[in-house]
């Protein structure tokens, strides 16, 4: 391995054992004064599910959980309400699309329970990280270490 990556990955379980050690909160304790540029964890009682990063942690948890966000926003709620309703996989075709799954109404009502769920059920844990490349990293790292089930590293 190239020293210079390797000098990446040896900093990640420092990172990711400071987000472990966190006390889990639900999304509307996180204070005011927690860390913008963040990588996040959501948990459902001790099962870790997601991991995300973002550069603006108190908005794009907003953005998972509030009952008007849209299928681009509230992605870990779309992959949930993906499983409920059976549509497993993404359709990069008209028919089975995010904008067709929007316009079905069980779809819908799954979409908005995953967000209540998101928002009420669950915990969140974050941990600072501003720079992008460490953010990318260790995002990849947490969900590996910890075998996130709705994460998805593929392409469009």
């Amino acid at each position: 391995m190239h020293d210079a990556f390797a000098q990446y990955l040896e900093s990640m379980n420092g990172s990711f054992e400071r987000l472990i050690q966190m006390e889990p909160l639900t999304v509307a304790e996180v204070p005011r004064s927690a860390p913008s540029e963040c990588i996040y964890l959501f948990s459902e009682g001790s099962e870790p599910l997601y991991v995300g990063r973002t550069r603006h942690l108190r908005r794009r948890l907003s953005q998972h959980s509030i009952p008007t966000a849209q299928h681009n926003q509230a992605v870990f709620a779309f992959r949930l309400a993906r499983e409920k309703t059976g549509n497993l996989t993404a359709s990069y075709s008209a028919k089975g699309s995010r904008v067709d799954r929007s316009s079905d109404s069980k779809f819908v009502a799954a979409f908005v329970e995953a967000k209540r769920r998101v928002r009420e059920d669950m915990r969140v844990r974050f941990v600072e990280e501003k720079d992008p490349l460490r953010q990318a990293l260790l995002e990849i790292y947490v969900s590996v270490v910890l075998k996130t089930p709705y994460n998805n590293f593929d392409t469009h």
